[in-house]
């Protein structure tokens, strides 16, 4: 049994590192003193940052994402101090970072009680990533073999395309970490189906953290719904809907975890003695002539 954490993270303005650093130590030592071992803040939080930038500077879309390059190491070294002193995994949400080829990819590090673990890239972009904030697609999945069990993340849209979880479920992963920032309850639902169907399909974990809030201050964080959960497949010995836990608002006035028991051993359980082997019978679909129209 391990005790995760996922934030509902609210958008805030911090005009300062010393503030921004104030309420990250804050939001990951509340949940670890409640005994979570495993933190997950929202796709994006780390842009958060351009709230220290000049205010021309940080209500500009493309100019933010250039503004805060130089403050990732700090914000990084920071993340990787608090993995280490309070001895939990911990995933930070995404940042835009700017790679030696010029480009803009959306990325996500773990950070464990032992530094940094690695990171993923956000594979599959959005219209606004790629039409105007011109953000590139990474390449390739990562698993990431923890004390707790092999964890992979998907972030955000990445959830609605079953071969990219299905890969990571090949891999031995047994949790996902879903780290979201959607501006609609359509685009907070779309993730959110995705994220349970993945969960269903795979018969592992998915845990979900989005942004939350108005940010009017942010061209790229200006508007933010969401509610974070765990989901499973639902089966014996698990939730009937495949819930174990989900936050009661889509948009509340300030950040929030939501802090659930999870037990991996009964999700693998689940795979060898469930009401239906979906795992199993994936392959079966292309077989046969299945898949051919008549």
């Amino acid at each position: 049994m391990i005790k995760v954490a996922a934030c509902q993270y609210h958008i805030d303005l911090l005009t300062s590192w010393d503030a921004y650093a104030a309420q990250l130590t804050g939001l990951c030592e509340e949940a670890a003193a409640q005994g979570a071992e495993l933190l997950l803040l929202p796709e994006y939080a780390g842009l958060v940052l351009s709230g220290q930038l000049p205010e021309a500077e940080r209500n500009d879309l493309h100019g933010s994402i250039a503004g805060i390059q130089p403050l990732l190491p700090r914000w990084l070294a920071l993340c990787e101090s608090l993995a280490r002193r309070l001895k939990i995994y911990l995933q930070p949400g995404s940042v835009a970072v700017r790679d030696d080829d010029g480009l803009y990819r959306n990325r996500a590090w773990l950070f464990g009680p032992d530094g940094c673990l690695g990171s993923q890239d956000k594979l599959m972009m959005t219209r606004f990533e790629q039409e105007q904030w011109q953000i590139a697609a990474g390449s390739g999945l990562k698993v990431f073999d923890t004390a707790l069990g092999k964890l992979g993340i998907l972030i955000c849209y990445d959830n609605e395309f079953p071969l990219l979880a299905r890969t990571l479920a090949e891999a031995g992963v047994d949790l996902i970490l879903t780290p979201s920032c959607t501006d609609t309850e359509a685009g907070f639902y779309r993730v959110r189906i995705g994220a349970q169907a993945r969960a269903l399909e795979n018969q592992i974990a998915v845990l979900q953290s989005p942004t939350v809030g108005l940010a009017p201050w942010s061209p790229a964080l200006d508007e933010n719904i969401g509610r974070a959960a765990l989901y499973v497949p639902p089966d014996y010995g698990m939730p009937p809907n495949g819930v174990i836990a989900e936050s009661e608002a889509t948009c509340p006035t300030h950040s929030r975890w939501l802090i659930a028991e999870l037990d991996l051993a009964e999700v693998r359980r689940v795979r060898e003695a469930g009401q239906v082997f979906i795992r199993r019978d994936w392959p079966k679909q292309f077989d046969d002539g299945r898949l051919v129209l008549r």
